[in-house]
């Protein structure tokens, strides 16, 4: 069979208004990992490996809310999470870390190397110690830019879901207002992938630095598996938007649900949360990934066929077997590739 992947950078879109130095940077590091991850796939590597290979790399850039780029607690600290999961229900996940260059890679060792599913805090820490893993300095994932937001943050006393909210100088234009909810905004920079290898075996990973000016000790959806981050035998999901909803709705594993039990197609297991804040990335063993967000800037078109991603209008053509065929969400950055 084929191969298939997606990943996000975030369930919300990524601001025209933001000046070319910050959005540029976004979507050729999103072009950058989709090409890194779909030539592992051709060369033959599992979708965990995939999955791993593509997050560490979107936490290593600054310009989403992961890693290096996470933004900051009310403490001004960085407290990260991440989750990692393969089709054959087998997870890890931790949170609360400080000083781990690549969270998600953490999380993996905890599924591979430990009798648990969750590390968090100084037990996770130590743990990575224990296991060699990479560490900076927590000043190392301390940004300008986001020490900035985490300002105007409380100085408007909000918490915010994500830092691509423009700084000052860069709102939209006075004639196009986007009022903002009072407690967070609708831009999100959560980073995650979901990808079936050619053997159709599954796998989905999911990182973040959660809320700008959140207390600290937060935990969001993230390394929570079934909501922020899950996979089985049929589907892989990684969800992204405002944590304490997705929590409470369980969202990833609903949408495993509706595939696993009532066969319902990714447009109608989406219809049921209208306006919710959060969006997910699913990829399913057939071999099709997609994308959804809500509000839904994208078409609400009928899914592609099996083999082909889904595109921002609903109708991207079938890919040939020698060449993978990727798509981007022109709204919400989500870039999908396969191959049948």
């Amino acid at each position: 069979m084929g191969w298939a992947l997606a990943l996000h950078g975030g369930a919300g879109d990524v601001p025209r208004t933001l000046p070319p130095e910050l959005r540029e940077p976004r979507l050729a590091t999103l072009r950058r990992c989709l090409d890194l991850g779909a030539a592992a796939l051709r060369d033959g590597r599992t979708a965990l490996d995939v999955v791993e290979l593509v997050v560490r790399e979107l936490e290593d850039c600054p310009h989403f809310n992961a890693g290096r780029g996470s933004v900051l607690t009310a403490a001004g600290t960085v407290e990260m999470e991440a989750c990692v999961m393969e089709g054959t229900m087998r997870c890890g996940a931790v949170s609360g870390l400080s000083t781990v260059a690549n969270a998600v890679s953490l999380a993996r060792l905890v599924m591979e190397r430990t009798p648990h599913i969750y590390l968090a805090f100084d037990g996770a820490e130590a743990f990575a110690r224990d296991q060699g893993v990479e560490t900076k300095d927590p000043s190392h994932f301390i940004t300008e830019h986001n020490i900035e937001r985490l300002r105007q943050a409380k100085e408007a006393n909000r918490v915010q879901i994500d830092y691509t909210q423009p700084l000052k100088g860069q709102q939209a234009p006075k004639e196009t207002p986007v009022p903002a909810p009072a407690d967070d905004n609708s831009q999100t920079g959560t980073v995650g992938c979901v990808a079936v290898d050619a053997a159709g075996n599954l796998a989905t990973a999911t990182s973040t630095g959660g809320l700008v000016n959140k207390m600290a000790g937060r935990i969001g959806n993230t390394p929570v598996v079934g909501a922020g981050t899950y996979a089985n035998a049929l589907c892989a999901v990684s969800a992204t938007g405002k944590g304490e909803e997705i929590i409470r709705h369980t969202v990833a594993r609903d949408v495993a649900a509706l595939m696993e039990h009532r066969g319902l197609p990714r447009r109608a297991s989406w219809r049921g949360r209208p306006g919710a804040p959060w969006g997910w990335w699913p990829c399913r063993a057939a071999g099709r990934c997609a994308w959804r967000t809500t509000p839904p800037p994208c078409s609400g078109r009928a899914p592609p066929r099996p083999g082909t991603p889904r595109s921002a209008s609903g109708r991207t053509p079938a890919p040939t077997a020698e060449r993978a065929s990727a798509s981007r969400c022109k709204c919400c950055g989500g870039i999908s590739s396969s191959v049948p």
